[in-house]
């Protein structure tokens, strides 16, 4: 089975954000992953993750003003300095944790605007390019215009022919299954097709986002083709728990009798 990382910006919520750490070790995560470090010193992180021998799998470059409802600004036109002095904020917390992928998020632009599609295209060459000295992956991830209207990078196709077009070693896909599903359908056909670009898996229900083993996918089904596919990196659990966190991790339970033991073993590759 998969080595899943709990997603603590979703799951844990019970807790204060650095005390999830130990919640997702106790319940036997070994890897987690987050969308933000940055409201916490980087030094802080890298202690939780070591005090519970946990693997940070992945987080998020910064996306620009969140709060005032931005989310990136890889495709905005006029915000390459920017995007730059985050990625430079984005390597400090990587060298901390151990990090070897992170996430790139284009923002809110049209994909018909050729600015916007120069800008993107600027940001992730250079983006790629620096991770890379640093020895790591750079991913880009479309994301479905229900959960978040006007995105750029919201086309699955879009984002794999800009990855073998740019042929950069270290850039990679981040394969999020509720997005893929609400995008395009077609799941199992479309991870064959793209595993050599992927770099990361997320999960959750769909619709509602929930825990996985639920709703429309036969989400065994598809851990049991990661595992023929030969898949070795982690999948993110990034969903929102229906209730209390703990008392939903039954589903691992359930991926268990389908297909072997679930993993949820992080480590550093």
């Amino acid at each position: 089975m998969p080595r899943f990382a709990a997603n603590l910006s979703m799951m844990f919520n019970e807790w204060s954000f650095l005390d999830r750490f130990e919640a997702a070790a106790s319940a036997g995560f070994t890897a987690v992953e987050f969308l933000f470090p940055y409201e916490h010193p980087p030094e802080a992180i890298a202690e939780r993750l070591s005090r519970y021998n946990l693997t940070q799998a992945l987080f998020n470059l910064p996306p620009g003003d969140w709060n005032a409802g931005e989310r990136g600004v890889a495709a905005v036109p006029g915000r390459f300095a920017e995007l730059q002095a985050g990625v430079e904020t984005a390597l400090v917390y990587a060298s901390a944790t151990g990090v070897k992928r992170l996430h790139l998020m284009s923002g809110h632009a049209s994909r018909k605007d050729a600015d916007a599609v120069g800008a993107y295209r600027r940001a992730v060459t250079w983006t790629a390019e620096k991770l890379g000295s640093a020895g790591i992956d750079l991913l880009i991830e479309p994301i479905n215009g229900r959960d978040m209207p006007g995105y750029f990078l919201n086309d699955f196709a879009f984002a794999t022919e800009l990855i073998r077009e740019l042929s950069l070693p270290n850039l990679k896909l981040q394969f999020d299954i509720y997005h893929r599903q609400i995008l395009h359908g077609d799941v199992t056909v479309a991870l064959r097709a793209m595993m050599p670009v992927i770099g990361h898996i997320q999960i959750a229900s769909i619709p509602s986002r929930h825990e996985p083993m639920s709703e429309e996918l036969n989400d065994g089904f598809v851990f049991s083709e990661l595992d023929r596919l030969g898949y070795d990196g982690f999948v993110g659990c990034e969903y929102r728990p229906r209730g209390r966190t703990l008392d939903g991790l039954g589903w691992l339970h359930a991926a268990d009798a389908h297909g072997g033991p679930p993993s949820r073993q992080g480590s550093m590759s």
